[in-house]
């Protein structure tokens, strides 16, 4: 039991639970002892459930696809009930905990997954790190030093380790890909709209999303099936989906057209590993019969970085007033960048958030229009090759901030200004052997053709037996 998931994801044991081969509270014990093992020297789990919770979570899991498979679910945008959602704020801490499950938990469950604790986020998912003042910073499997991305990086570094097969992440400007490129994992941003936010209507001006980073693509794409659906009221809607998720994973893709990027749309240079990288993975689509050539999509890098400084600001104002009911922040208990977001976004007026949310649109009719000569467009998932412990601050200003963060959102921003679906795939790695994820974006609601495009690769290049500890 102690190797479960080194080499199996979460349908493979599921099966092995649905055979009765092995049993749910078997799983279970091993797993909790496996994470509480690991979470010593990553600190990547804020919450272990217990006793009642835990209980509760084992009853309240159905006889769906991941059937036993324990999972955390990450402490921002998702409510997991009888727990507080900490946002991985000091100040939000001591919050009551949720009444109900938001739905996509609730689907979570009845797909069988067994909800087992929550994990660790940068404050409000504010940084493309996992540093928070509340709690500390989660460590990147791979090694001490460095810092295995965020927000999900909590999520993320317990899924390198291979304490789980796969855990729930956000994305927000990058954040389950960003964690998946420097943990070596597969990460899918959905389409807005194909994954239910409520009870919440939105967040970010719909440039928010959520699923998971896992070891396998089918994974992802069975819980993408699973979780993906409109509630009543939601404000957007992604088209429904042409046949099965899951079964896209077992047909290879149509030859596509793949356009791929030697740097980030209005930069001058890259780092020449990851240009190499690149070009690697071009030649390695070729040879998959793929058409690949390179080509810039034609939108405004600094207009949409401007709006999402605008979207971001504003919606941390007034995400910590809702949430706080009438409670004032007192001296520490918002980090300095949160704290200077929200006062920013105190001061943005009407026009200037609508203005931004125009430019979100500008920016999604240019890739719409990029993505009717193209079917993917290629780059690496972020713009340095890694990601040291302390490089994106949080405690000091903004400017020292926004050098730190915009390499890492250099390729995955827009794809969330855009509403468009965009994965991360562990397809190269650096000389010393950390992992480089290759970054790869489709046309509004085509996450059937990353999919069947990331399954192809990942059966071409398999990566699932090159984790930390077990490099190959």
């Amino acid at each position: 039991m102690e190797d479960l998931f080194a080499t199996r994801d979460a349908l493979a044991v599921a099966e092995l639970v649905r055979s009765r081969q092995i049993g749910v509270r078997e799983v279970l014990d091993a797993t909790l002892a496996r994470l509480r093992e690991a979470n010593v020297e990553l600190n990547a789990i804020t919450d272990f459930y217990e006793d009642e919770l835990l209980g509760k979570s084992i009853a309240a899991a159905g006889d769906g696809p991941f059937h036993g498979i324990p999972f955390v679910v990450k402490q921002l945008m998702a409510d997991c009930a009888g727990t507080p959602t900490t946002v991985g704020s000091r100040f939000f801490a001591k919050e009551p905990v949720a009444l109900h499950d938001s739905a996509a938990v609730a689907r979570m469950r009845r797909a069988g997954l067994v909800i087992a604790g929550r994990s660790n986020t940068s404050e409000f998912g504010l940084a493309p790190t996992t540093e928070p003042a509340f709690g500390g910073a989660t460590v990147n499997p791979w090694r001490a030093d460095l810092s295995p991305g965020g927000s999900s990086g909590g999520s993320a570094a317990v899924v390198a380790a291979r304490a789980l097969p796969m855990a729930h992440a956000t994305d927000g400007g990058g954040s389950i890909r960003i964690p998946a490129s420097l943990c070596g994992l597969f990460g899918l941003k959905p389409s807005r709209g194909r994954i239910s936010l409520a009870p919440i209507g939105e967040t970010l001006a719909g440039a928010g999303a959520q699923l998971c980073v896992s070891i396998s693509v089918r994974d992802s794409a069975a819980l993408l099936e699973a979780l993906a659906g409109g509630e009543p009221g939601d404000p957007y809607r992604a088209p429904e989906a042409e046949g099965s998720f899951l079964e896209a994973t077992r047909r290879s893709p149509a030859r596509l057209r793949i356009a791929f990027l030697r740097k980030p749309v209005g930069w001058e240079t890259m780092d020449p590993a990851l240009v190499a990288a690149v070009e690697q993975a071009a030649k390695r689509l070729e040879v998959l019969g793929h058409h690949v050539e390179e080509a810039v999509p034609d939108y405004d890098p600094v207009a949409t970085g401007i709006a999402f400084g605008t979207v971001m600001c504003a919606n941390t104002f007034t995400n910590i007033q809702v949430r706080a009911n009438g409670r004032v922040p007192g001296p520490g208990d918002l980090e300095p960048v949160t704290q200077l977001y929200a006062e920013q976004g105190g001061r943005i007026s009407a026009h200037d958030y609508i203005r931004a949310v125009q430019t979100f649109h500008r920016t999604g009719r240019q890739l719409g229009a990029f993505f009717e000569r193209f079917d993917i467009l290629l780059s690496p998932t972020i713009a340095r090759p890694s990601l040291p412990l302390g490089t994106v601050r949080m405690d000091g200003t903004l400017e020292e901030y926004e050098a730190g963060l915009a390499p890492m959102v250099a390729f995955t921003s827009v794809c969330n200004a855009a509403g468009v679906p965009a994965m991360s795939v562990p397809l190269e790695w650096t000389e010393d052997g950390l992992p480089i994820g290759m970054h790869f974006v489709a046309r509004y609601g085509a996450e059937a053709t990353l999919l069947s495009l990331a399954a192809q690769l990942e059966q071409a290049h398999p990566w699932r037996e090159r984790w930390p500890g077990r490099v190959t």
